[in-house]
């Protein structure tokens, strides 16, 4: 059985939970963290899409990465940055394509979504569930 996370962008309402959520998860010797999922107004009333990274099977951050810093974790699946050897180039920043490669100024590091060591804040605390993270079966063959 895997864990999946799931976005649903028909039940966001803009309303920036998962952003708190999120921001206040990843606080960081009392500097709250920057958000690594952001809703973006899709330009008609009451359209919202959720911006947070899917974890790519072939990630572009992973390849763009010049000292190997971005490992994948076998126990949430998430793909995560290690602090220890990044060198903040920003290649990773610079080759997502959907923008959920950041920098956080406050903490002076390139950050991502790391699914919140397998129970993301974001989705816990989303009040439509247009986040959820749930358990979904295998399909062998």
């Amino acid at each position: 059985m895997n864990m999946r996370f799931q976005v649903i962008p028909n039940l966001c309402i803009g309303c920036r939970t998962c952003e708190l959520a999120c921001s206040f998860t990843h606080t960081l010797e009392g500097k709250q963290g920057r958000s690594r999922i952001y809703p973006l107004d899709g330009g008609l009333k009451d359209l919202w899409v959720p911006v947070v990274c899917l974890q790519c099977d072939d990630p572009a951050c992973v390849k763009s990465c010049l000292v190997d810093a971005i490992k994948l974790n076998p126990e949430t699946g998430a793909y995560e940055i290690d602090h220890e050897v990044c060198v903040r180039c920003m290649a990773c920043v610079a080759a997502c394509p959907f923008g959920c490669s950041l920098f956080d100024s406050h903490q002076n590091q390139v950050v991502k979504c790391d699914l919140c060591g397998g129970d993301p804040a974001c989705a816990k605390f989303c009040p439509t569930q247009a986040l959820t993270y749930k358990s979904v079966l295998s399909h062998a063959g």
